[in-house]
């Protein structure tokens, strides 16, 4: 929830409170974002400085591990929770028999914004699809409104006859979001209804990890983010300064529910995240508890 949705709900329910004592608990609520402000400084700047210090081993990291076999794969399958919920069998298969390498990369830095970040795949030649590298960039963006999150564009995979793990859905979400971009109404193409049957079909519980390939986030443009960031950025300077616009609170909140409509895997940011900050830096404890599970079956036996 951004700032100016919290206000808009907390004047709702001040119904008993003057007009003096909810302008005087707005304000104190603006003075908890301006230290939130600070909070979020700190921790992209933490981001910055952590990339900055790790490149060079992460890099080595690569240099050993490309000694190991199935290192990738075995990393996955000891995935914890937040990740392992969107690996179907059939998923584990593929990952298992083809993934040769992932890797990580905050692509905007120095300069930019270190929340973008992009997940790059590597497979072996296998039986389930021609590419042999798979990349999806995922670019923070603002929007007016005051929301502020991932937003990227799907990736196709070229999938060999009868092999398409995601039964056509990321193909079809490829082709809606290049209808939408050149400027069809959908709902009304072939694609958009053969995909939002095919979403009412399969259901999220059935949806495969390749679906996350296809992942859009709101619609947002690199002009329109600008626009945000620059009022944003207006907020938090007057939050700093202990300015209170009485009128900011009167905005309405964008009913965004339709642009998620064709969204055939809605948290595949949150999950590129944690890939990011979770899996990405701690493969080799992962891969370490693979050869500690390893070890202890052999014991047993």
């Amino acid at each position: 929830m951004h700032p100016d949705s919290f206000k808009l709900k907390f004047k709702m329910s001040a119904g008993d409170m003057h007009d003096e004592q909810v302008k005087e608990a707005l304000i104190t609520y603006e003075k908890l974002q301006a230290i939130e402000d600070d909070f979020e400084d700190v921790e992209l700047e933490i981001l910055r400085q952590q990339d900055k210090l790790t490149k060079d081993l992460y890099v080595k990291r690569q240099e050993v591990i490309a000694n190991i076999p199935q290192f990738w794969p075995l990393v996955f399958e000891q995935s914890p929770p937040e990740v392992d919920e969107y690996i179907q069998p059939s998923d584990s298969e593929l990952l298992l028999n083809a993934l040769t390498g992932l890797s990580v990369e905050r692509f905007e830095l120095p300069n930019g914004d270190p929340r973008s970040i992009s997940l790059k795949w590597e497979f072996k030649e296998n039986d389930w699809f021609e590419d042999k590298v798979l990349e999806k960039k995922f670019y923070w963006r603002f929007h007016k409104d005051g929301w502020a999150g991932l937003v990227s564009e799907p990736v196709d995979i070229k999938w060999k006859e009868g092999k398409d793990l995601t039964n056509g859905m990321l193909s079809l979400a490829k082709k809606v979001y290049d209808e939408e971009k050149a400027g069809k109404k959908l709902g009304e193409t072939e694609a958009s209804k053969k995909l939002h049957k095919l979403m009412e079909e399969t259901g999220m519980g059935g949806v495969s990890f390749f679906c996350w390939f296809g992942f859009r986030g709101r619609k947002v443009s690199p002009e329109e983010s600008e626009e945000g960031r620059k009022l944003e950025e207006e907020k938090r300077k007057a939050r700093k300064e202990g300015k209170y616009d009485e009128d900011d609170d009167d905005m309405d909140e964008d009913d965004d529910d339709d642009e998620y409509e064709y969204e055939i895997f809605p948290t595949a940011d949150d999950l590129a995240v944690f890939i990011a900050e979770d899996l990405w830096p701690g493969a080799i404890k992962y891969f370490s508890m693979y050869l500690s599970q390893r070890e202890a079956e052999t014991v047993q036996v």
